[in-house]
């Protein structure tokens, strides 16, 4: 039986099936016009048949390549070259049916709330029976669900990839029985051998990906858009299996499409990009949004000359210029990834040149042998992922400390980033290098967004989004928030989660591992220095931590709100988000700070050296795939069998951290400390950074003010010691507890820590 998903509520709805067909493969072809704020052009999906249809079970390639391709004639920065199907012709005007007189949905007009009007359907997720007759094949079509908000579908055609000339190599394997000679079969057959190609051909892959995108129609399909999906059916086609394996897909975006957003950049120039809407990407392609649909992708965009075109793609694309004052921009990825995950950016970003490579080099060196080999050991091992060209195959790629890496801003911003940002990322990337070992990712790009951007950053495939207000007041902030947005490579993009409820698996890991990486990349070596050089900042978040659970409704407060049916999906692969789209969760913490104290907790109990080996184990066994909590717990207390005879289990970390609202408390049956043990530990160290007696004496001197009036004695002025950004935001939450600050004492403040010149932070 599947969900009913009442559409007034706060759930986001995966709506597509992907149970019965599963993306693999998307190309975009796409034109950004800043005049009208519309994203224009075509897409073409390439599926597989998903588990609950697949005619024939198959193991599988086991492991990765980890050689390239370098027979193949064409690289694949020359796949954006070849002429692309011109769809200026299609006209937005042109009006289409409703879906049950002639197959074709009309063009969605917006209501007052910015929603589809055009006859939609109920947005619930329905009985099965509505995405697929099972028991009676004879008497309903099949449908194929995608996500989809806020889009203007104009046309759905199948693609005839059986006429791309030379496809024919890719019929001649007998690896399907029972496939029929007709040309539908035959269809369907070449996209299914186009999908599995092994990984030492991806540049043949992605040039076929190519040509088929290009291929010409072979039959309209009949479609129909609602609230948050376009539901696709070819008449006569009961099963997923007969269903078409490669359709093109003609849309719009609209301007109030939530997905994107259009402003101006610091400089006042004209920019989109995608911001993380909590609806993710369907409002800017029609896609499969639940993380099981693991997908590479190409993208063609068009725009103005004088725009740079920003992405989530493994190489940095170069602008190829189709005619006067119009340049094409090209990306592809090969490692599959959740459709949210793409990410893009179009404006008139400046790049930030490195003046001198003199700190890059000397870096560089510095961290590019891991102190000890014997913690990457596993890399010897085959990958547990779906093929792919993997990074941790590739013995070059291993001891690559620094990938390349590249800054973009407005260029009013420019100086700022070139003061600290460009030679941060060196130094956090390496830290990143010695402490996870291999870079997921062979490219980084950092973007300053605009000002609108709601957060400090934002991590994608080869991209960080960054807030401007990380560059003013030194490179504490500014180091810290790239440390987090890096560490998201692993966590977050190369081992995602499964079910998206878990949050806490990518934003409480980014949140732990910062501070190990900017322990590090500010030369802090040893492993327990590390560990106690953060623990000032473990006083913040305990801070932060107390305020939400104050504030906020207790079910918020629950890093696994499904509990038990975490993971579970319903028989066509649809599901839900948990509180989604929740306006307060957008301006919540608890994942990143319950989930920042649960891994403090248990690297603590472990050991600091023995926690980040297993890590380290944890990356290399499950990058590439989607895990859920116990996954991760399982094989961290496998490695330390004696904890599990004291009590701690996966069950009890259920219990007392990621199933309850609240803060931990003690478990006197087993060594594990909660919150206050590590509220403990952290005044030891402030303790050992004499902070806490700067803290007394600004107090004491606060007091003395008030009893004194008015008279300014200067014989009892104290001097005070410097303080790091860290320990000064601790001062003022601890001056705040006082009933009474003297206008004298807040002069002083200003005076000796130079407040306005601090970070965002203070």
């Amino acid at each position: 039986m599947e969900t009913q998903l009442d559409p007034m509520k706060d759930d986001l709805p995966l709506m597509a099936n992907t149970s019965y067909m599963l993306v693999k493969h998307y190309i975009l072809d796409l034109d950004v016009d800043f005049k009208s704020k519309v994203i224009e052009g075509i897409i073409v999906l390439f599926f597989e048949t998903g588990s609950q249809y697949r005619k024939t079970s198959s193991t599988g390639k086991e492991g990765c390549q980890s050689q390239f391709d370098e027979t193949c004639k064409m690289s694949a920065s020359e796949l954006c070259h070849i002429p692309v199907t011109n769809v200026s012709a299609c006209s937005s005007k042109t009006e289409y049916n409703d879906f049950a007189v002639c197959g074709k949905g009309e063009e969605d007009t917006p209501d007052k709330k910015g929603n589809h009007s055009n006859q939609e359907q109920a947005s619930g997720i329905s009985s099965s029976k509505d995405f697929c007759d099972i028991e009676n094949h004879g008497n309903k079509d099949f449908l194929l669900v995608l996500d989809c908000c806020d889009l203007s579908v104009l046309k759905v055609e199948e693609v005839d990839v059986a006429a791309v000339s030379g496809i024919e190599k890719f019929t001649r394997s007998a690896k399907l029985p029972h496939v029929s000679k007709e040309l539908e079969n035959l269809r369907n057959r070449i996209v299914h051998e186009l999908v599995t190609l092994p990984a030492d051909r991806w540049k043949e892959q992605l040039y076929y990906f190519t040509r088929c995108s290009q291929a010409p129609g072979c039959g309209e399909l009949l479609f129909t858009t609602g609230t948050w999906s376009l539901e696709i059916r070819k008449s006569g086609i009961q099963t997923p299996a007969d269903f078409p394996h490669a359709i093109r897909i003609w849309y719009k975006t609209k301007p109030e499409g939530r997905s994107v957003t259009w402003t101006t950049d610091q400089s006042g120039r004209p920019c989109v990009y995608t911001m993380g809407s909590p609806i993710n990407n369907r409002a800017l392609f029609p896609c499969q949004e639940p993380p099981v649909a693991l997908s590479t992708w190409q993208a063609s965009v068009r725009t103005a000359a004088g725009f740079v075109v920003l992405m989530s793609g493994e190489n940095s694309a170069e602008p190829v210029q189709l005619r006067e004052g119009i340049l094409s921009w090209y990306y592809y990825v090969t490692m599959p990834m959740p459709a949210s995950t793409f990410t893009i950016a179009v404006g008139c970003w400046q790049e930030v040149k490195q003046q001198s490579f003199t700190a890059a080099i000397q870096t560089n060196i510095e961290f590019s042998v891991p102190s000890s080999q014997a913690d990457f050991r596993w890399h010897e091992e085959i990958c547990g992922h779906v093929e792919y060209p993997c990074r941790f195959q590739n013995p070059a790629a291993r001891l690559q400390a620094v990938i390349p890496y590249r800054v973009f801003a407005p260029c009013c911003l420019m100086e700022r980033c070139e003061e600290h940002l460009l030679q941060l990322i060196p130094q956090c990337l390496s830290a990143a290098y010695i402490t996870l070992g291999t870079h997921p990712f062979s490219r980084l790009d950092v973007l300053i967004v605009p000002s609108n951007f709601s957060s400090l950053g934002m991590a994608s495939p080869h991209i960080i989004f960054l807030s401007q207000s990380v560059l003013p007041g030194g490179s504490h902030l500014c180091g810290t928030r790239l440390c987090h947005e890096i560490a998201h490579a692993w966590f977050g993009l190369a081992i995602g989660a499964r079910d998206w409820t878990e949050e806490w698996l990518s934003e409480g890991f980014a949140t732990f591992l910062e501070d190990i990486f900017w322990a590090r990349a500010q030369q802090v070596r040893i492993v327990s220095a590390a560990f106690a050089f953060s623990h000032l900042a473990s006083f913040l978040v305990i801070e932060k931590h107390k305020l939400i659970v104050i504030y906020s409704e207790e079910e918020l407060q629950v890093l696994r709100p499904k509990k038990e049916s975490t993971g579970e999906f319903s028989e066509s692969g649809a599901s839900i988000v948990k509180h989604g789209l929740k306006a307060e969760k957008i301006f919540m913490q608890v994942h990143y700070l319950k989930g920042y104290f649960l891994l403090r907790s248990l690297a603590r109990t472990i050991g600091e050296a023995s926690y980040l080996a297993s890590l380290r184990k944890f990356v290399h066994k499950f990058h590439g795939q989607l895990v859920l909590s116990q996954d991760f717990l399982s094989m961290l207390l496998e490695d330390i069998p004696e904890q599990k005879e004291s009590g701690l289990t996966v069950e009890s970390i259920f219990q007392n951290w990621l199933d309850t609202s609240g803060i931990p408390k003690v478990n006197t049956r087993y060594q594990f400390p909660a919150l206050s043990g590590v509220l403990h530990f952290s005044l030891h160290c402030i303790t050992m950074y004499g902070f806490e007696l700067q803290v007394t004496k600004w107090m004491q001197t606060n007091q003395r003010v008030r009893k004194s009036g008015k008279k300014k004695r200067k014989q009892d002025e104290a001097v005070f010691q410097k303080l790091l950004p860290d320990q000064l935001v601790l001062l003022l939450e601890s001056l705040l507890e006082e009933k009474t600050l003297c206008p004298r004492i807040l002069q002083c403040l200003e005076k000796t820590y130079q407040l306005r010149e601090q970070d965002a932070e203070v």
